[in-house]
């Protein structure tokens, strides 16, 4: 999304700090779990470790939300809604299960729809592929794969929406 708007290297001045504020330390926390014991596998699949998960993870997020607004001034809007995300998924895995992976990906879709529609509905047949994987490698059953698509697509929706408001 950046390159499309940006040159490579203010795109990645942008992505930077994504990367080193939210996906590695997401991505070391899961190893480090899974090698001390505390998570069985690196897909988190027993809700009750993704519990801490869903902490850290939204912990970076805004992390990486508040460096953002004190070193550029606003509050990044796509951050923001996957903060929203989260915190559906974790108030939905008191009750199922929901496939994070499904979710994340029908998010991302969203994403794609906003610059591209034809990209969206790529990546929304991508995200329709992982979560048939998702039961296929039994990590959910389709009712939680289902619930995941649900939030991700209602959270999606107000995204698309909010997203069409601010640009008008």
């Amino acid at each position: 999304m950046s390159a499309r708007q940006y040159s490579w290297k203010d795109s990645l001045i942008y992505f930077l700090p994504i990367l080193l504020i939210v996906i590695v330390p997401v991505i070391i926390w899961i190893v480090w779990n899974v090698k001390t014991g505390r998570y069985t596998n690196m897909d988190v699949s027993n809700r009750i470790q993704r519990k801490t998960l869903y902490i850290f993870i939204a912990t970076c997020v805004i992390a990486y939300i508040a460096y953002n607004y004190f070193r550029n001034g606003y509050i990044d809007f796509v951050l923001l809604f996957v903060l929203i995300l989260l915190f559906a998924l974790q108030v939905s895995n008191f009750f199922i299960k929901s496939s994070m992976h499904t979710a994340f990906n029908i998010f991302v879709a969203a994403l794609f729809f906003a610059l591209n529609w034809k990209m969206g509905i790529i990546w929304l047949g991508i995200a329709a592929l992982v979560g048939i994987t998702r039961v296929v490698l039994k990590r959910h059953t389709p009712k939680e794969v289902l619930m995941g698509a649900a939030i991700a697509f209602t959270v999606s929706f107000i995204y698309l929406y909010c997203n069409i408001q601010f640009q008008h």
